[in-house]
C-alpha cells in the first residue's frame, strides 16, 4: 500500500550557509533539498520523501505517520523550575484563572 506523501508537512525556507532555498520535511527530519528557488525547493523534497517512502516500503519498513494525520489529545506535560511554577501560580491567582488556562493563553 503506498502511502500519499501529499500529506506530510513540507516547508522551504532559505539557508543562508547553503545560499539557497532548503526544502524540509518534518516528518523525515533527516532529508532535506537544496534548490536555487523555492518552487523547485519544494519540488525536490517532495520527491525525495516519494522515492524514501517507495524504498521503506520496498524493504517492509515502517513509514512515518503524517502528523495531519495522528491524533493528539490536548495534553501535554512540561517541566520548569519550581520558581517558574510559582510565578506563573501566583499570576493565574491574581488574574483569577486557573494556571492551565494562563498556561494556554500564553502559548496561543
Amino acid at each position: 500500500m503506498a502511502k500519499n506523501v501529499d500529506r506530510y508537512t513540507y516547508r522551504v525556507t532559505w539557508s543562508e550557509e547553503d545560499q539557497e532555498y532548503v526544502g524540509l520535511c518534518a516528518e523525515f527530519s533527516s532529508l532535506s533539498w537544496l534548490q536555487n528557488n523555492p518552487e523547485k525547493a519544494l519540488a525536490g523534497i517532495r520527491k525525495l520523501v516519494k522515492d524514501t517512502v517507495a524504498d521503506l516500503l520496498k524493504n517492509k519498513e515502517p513509514v512515518p505517520e503524517p502528523i495531519s494525520a495522528r491524533k493528539y489529545s490536548g495534553k501535554f506535560m512540561v517541566r520548569v523550575p519550581p520558581e517558574t511554577h510559582r510565578l506563573l501560580a501566583t499570576q493565574a491567582a491574581e488574574s483569577g484563572v486557573s494556571l492551565n488556562r494562563l498556561i494556554a493563553s500564553k502559548l496561543a
